[in-house]
């Protein structure tokens, strides 16, 4: 039984991780970019959806629309902000500004909110569910993270597949030169790239937040870099290796300090990380490419 509550566990993580790393699978897929503020967007859309709950007195549902709204509008403000300026410039430029943006982030939210932890209130107010007579229970913040997750990553394929924007999306992620002379806008296709990915990341803060009810202006940053290392490990620029490296990341985390030792987990997660590289260095569902010089 205690292995079925891990493994439930670790898909619970693992489905928040994910949601955080199509953020970064998008962005580097068609940007070419690693937005390594992504991290501190989820603790903006935590504190924004605390705001607006235990400040603003508004239901848990309007709270988490606020949230994604305002990290939306985010997204959008920093890319055309600090990234669209480097767009020809060379990636250790970019890499250095999207730190820059982190800290700006992370030092923003400590002059507003201040550095005191603060008890994120409960957005799911379901019953838990009861398996195996009562011998197995499942809280329901455990249960709405897994729905919400494989509804984001279904959403998400069909929106690439099926929308003018998705197939834009995918196109310049092919080629912008090509794309451009086509007649697609990369600029407003990647302005829209850094929308979805805010507005999911707002999503994953807050599911992070209920599950762990404490809120400060770092607590996106161990939870980016692990996503970030799941969407490596799925394969970077992959919806579904983000979507598998994310669980897949989660049940590892889980099981090693279940098993093993907390102390532990995160060496073993980066671990096996090294390990997949080594075997697979684009990832478990990553294309390999050839660049021809």
């Amino acid at each position: 039984m205690s292995f079925l509550i891990a493994l439930i566990n670790g898909i619970s993580l693992g489905s928040v991780y994910a949601i955080i790393a199509l953020g970064y699978t998008m962005v580097y897929g068609i940007a070419k970019m690693l937005n390594f503020a992504h991290g501190d967007v989820i603790m903006v859309g935590g504190y924004l959806c605390f705001i607006a709950i235990n400040s603003l007195g508004l239901p848990p549902l309007v709270g988490i629309l606020l949230s994604v709204v305002g990290c939306t509008c985010l997204g959008i403000v920093v890319e055309r902000a600090a990234y669209k300026p480097l767009r020809q410039a060379p990636s250790l430029a970019v890499l250095i500004t999207a730190i820059g943006v982190s800290y700006f982030l992370q030092n923003s939210a400590l002059l507003i909110w201040g550095a005191d932890p603060k008890a994120f209130p409960s957005v799911v107010n379901f019953p838990s569910l009861k398996l195996l007579n009562g011998q197995l229970t499942i809280n329901s913040i455990t249960v709405v993270t897994v729905l919400t997750a494989a509804v984001v990553m279904v959403g998400l394929t069909l929106f690439t597949q099926r929308t003018k924007m998705g197939k834009a999306m995918r196109a310049c992620s092919e080629d912008k030169g090509a794309a451009q002379l086509m007649g697609i806008n990369v600029d407003t296709t990647i302005s829209m790239v850094f929308a979805i990915g805010s507005g999911l990341a707002a999503i994953a803060g807050v599911l992070l937040c209920s599950a762990y009810p404490t809120l400060m202006p770092t607590t996106g940053s161990m939870p980016g870099i692990k996503a970030f290392t799941a969407a490596v490990f799925g394969g970077i620029g992959s919806i579904p290796g983000a979507a598998l490296g994310g669980i897949l990341l989660g049940v590892i985390e889980i099981m090693s300090k279940t098993y093993i030792s907390t102390q532990l987990s995160d060496a073993i997660v980066f671990g096996v990380l090294i390990v997949v590289l080594l075997i697979r260095p684009a990832g478990l569902l990553g294309k390999e490419t050839r660049e021809k010089v």
